[in-house]
């Protein structure tokens, strides 16, 4: 079925929204890849999840899911309207949690790709871990300003150095070539290795804030392996977070140069595959950020103690000399 974006959903204002419940089943249904797990979340049935999401595509005139081999991935419509609706949601969440909190929450800013791809398949294991922890999620590309005294804490990707703050490494990220399975298969990438891309193979390129200028594009990436740069290097899907990239790559649109670290839990779970190539390993890495007064507070310590565990296992790159 062509996707196509209906009249109503050009001409969207606050008394033609589509509802909210709808918008909520889909946030919640993109997030789990399931819509019985989305049902289980918000505690109603599978059957009204899938109701509430045809209703939203009927409303934005396209499909927003494939189901293959018992998941649920996004079209390329899903793709477009998901970062938008997802910070929206954090926001009204975060506003809410304002209102009649008897004991104060762990407000923590962290990149939008970081949120969902790494922090978000965690936070069970986080609660497990330090009980009765109440964490404020701000998801924000731009970096976090603790002038205000409104953020406890931060998880900045970056070099490290921010004046006047603590900054605590985390774990270190790289580049590689990640894709679905079914497209390795379709494109023969597992049998011929990075030769495969010398023919017009789809790429999947990141742009945007969130895009780490310190490692290598594509044409970059097909250079270092002894192969020509052509036009294919250059084309492709343009997409503006690293969570939209790893969407797309697992959706089967392309394949991208993603980074490892945010796409552990799709690799665990074999949404994505690493066809060829070794981690490039990027001069960035991740850091936990507190102004210097507050690190000492209880809930700071114990969140910093489990993220310590947690990436503790990620090994660290060097750049072959």
């Amino acid at each position: 079925m062509p996707e196509r974006a209906s009249g109503s959903a050009s001409r969207v204002t606050i008394a033609r929204l589509p509802p909210l419940n709808a918008l909520r089943a889909f946030v919640v249904s993109a997030r789990q890849q399931s819509f019985g797990a989305a049902a289980a979340e918000l505690h109603v049935s599978a059957a009204a999840i899938g109701q509430q999401v045809r209703l939203l595509e009927d409303h934005l005139g396209g499909p927003l899911f494939l189901r293959r081999r018992g998941r649920l991935e996004l079209t390329a419509l899903g793709l477009t309207v998901l970062p938008g609706l997802t910070e929206a949601f954090s926001s009204m969440v975060t506003a809410l949690s304002d209102l009649g909190t008897t004991s104060p929450a762990l407000r923590i800013s962290v990149p939008p790709s970081f949120a969902m791809k790494w922090l978000m398949p965690r936070l069970d294991a986080l609660h497990e871990a330090v009980p009765g922890l109440e964490l404020i999620i701000e998801a924000s590309a731009s970096l976090a300003s603790f002038s205000e005294g409104r953020l406890d804490c931060a998880i900045r990707y970056g070099n490290g150095t921010y004046p006047g703050l603590a900054a605590h490494y985390l774990m270190s990220e790289a580049l590689v070539p990640l894709c679905s399975p079914e497209f390795a298969q379709d494109h023969a990438l597992l049998d011929r290795g990075p030769q495969a891309l010398a023919d017009p193979v789809p790429l999947l390129h990141e742009t945007g804030p969130e895009q780490d200028a310190t490692g290598p594009d594509w044409e970059k990436w097909l250079q270092s392996h002894g192969l020509r740069a052509s036009e294919t290097a250059r084309v492709g899907i343009r997409l503006q977070q690293s969570s939209l990239v790893l969407e797309a790559a697992a959706a089967g649109k392309g394949i991208a140069l993603g980074k490892l670290r945010l796409a552990e839990a799709d690799l665990a779970s074999g949404r994505l595959i690493m066809p060829f190539g070794e981690p490039w390993p990027l001069a960035k890495a991740y850091y936990f950020v507190t102004p210097d007064h507050p690190a000492h507070l209880p809930p700071i310590t114990q969140l910093l103690k489990w993220l310590r565990v947690e990436t503790a296992a990620v090994p660290s790159w060097t750049y072959a000399a």
